[in-house]
């Protein structure tokens, strides 16, 4: 039998960013041919990045790039099952390295986006597949957003939880940045009134209505009422109608901000960490009582 050495070991670490009894079974299981011990190691990855991608990743991080002349970028969110994971300087490289494959590829799709080579020279799927063998935990590039502009982008990431990225024509470097941490903070649903969901905008409307009917206000004022509503909820949610949060007189608006700017807002994108994803959520004092019955 082949002495597998502690050089050969971290050979092999450095290749797969796996732990050294992992590292070391391969390379006795291969009698110390390193490429083999690899090619072995990225199979045993594979399966077992399978068995766990039913396992909810509802954490994760929000990541963006963007190149040098400020022309093209993009905003990904990485999902992992835990927020220490989240934390994880090999995850966050990765979510990083992931924006900019985003960017520079400009892959149509998450699955095209799987495809793409990475700088090291292993594909998107491929590191996501050894990064899960690595730190134990489903992972998933669940979603992104690609911009390329004639004007200028603009990016800001609230810790990595938010994150969002501006296509602004005009203006300049800091107005870029200001109205892309107002949308983290206000967290507007679209650029005007014109992008908002028609179905968001009907339930306001419904809404209003039942309300308005159990304050037994008139038949004929309930129309009335319920555009009110809906306005105002329009207000609220349009980009270009909200009070800008750093408006020294609490009234400038988003476009009034642009106009005074000679800029104009072209589209945006934000991501929050999990938004939409369902959690499942454990009872393990439920867990531990039904165990004690056994």
């Amino acid at each position: 039998m082949m002495s597998i050495t502690a050089k050969m070991v971290a050979e092999l670490r450095e290749l797969t960013g796996l732990g050294m009894m992992e590292c070391k079974k391969a390379l006795v299981e291969v009698e110390g041919d390193i490429k083999k011990a690899e090619e072995l190691l990225r199979i045993k990855s594979g399966n077992k990045a399978s068995k766990m991608a039913g396992r909810t990743a509802a954490e994760g991080v929000i990541a963006s790039f963007i190149s040098a002349d400020k022309k093209v970028g993009a905003v990904v969110e990485v999902n992992c099952e835990t927020d220490f994971v989240a934390k994880d300087e090999g995850f966050v490289a990765f979510a990083k390295a992931i924006a900019q494959a985003a960017a520079e590829s400009n892959a149509a799709d998450v699955e095209a986006l799987s495809a793409v080579q990475l700088a090291t020279g292993e594909t998107v799927e491929e590191a996501r597949k050894a990064l899960i063998a690595k730190l134990g935990e489903n992972m998933t590039v669940r979603r992104f957003a690609r911009y390329e502009t004639e004007g200028e982008l603009a990016t800001y990431l609230h810790g990595a939880k938010i994150g969002v990225l501006v296509n602004l024509i005009g203006g300049d470097e800091v107005l870029g940045k200001d109205i892309a941490m107002h949308i983290a903070a206000a967290k507007p649903k679209a650029l005007d009134a014109s992008g908002v969901d028609p179905e968001l905008i009907e339930t306001e409307r419904r809404v209003a209505i039942e309300r308005a009917k159990a304050d037994n206000k008139p038949e004929e004022m309930l129309t009335k009422i319920a555009d009110g509503t809906v306005n105002k909820f329009l207000k609220d949610v349009a980009l270009v109608n909200q009070v800008f949060i750093k408006a020294d007189d609490g009234k400038q608006t988003i476009e009034q901000l642009l106009k005074s700017k000679s800029a104009s807002v072209a589209g945006f994108t934000m991501f929050v960490v999990g938004e939409g994803i369902e959690k499942k959520v454990v009872d393990y004092a439920a867990e531990v009582a039904a165990a004690a019955q056994l």
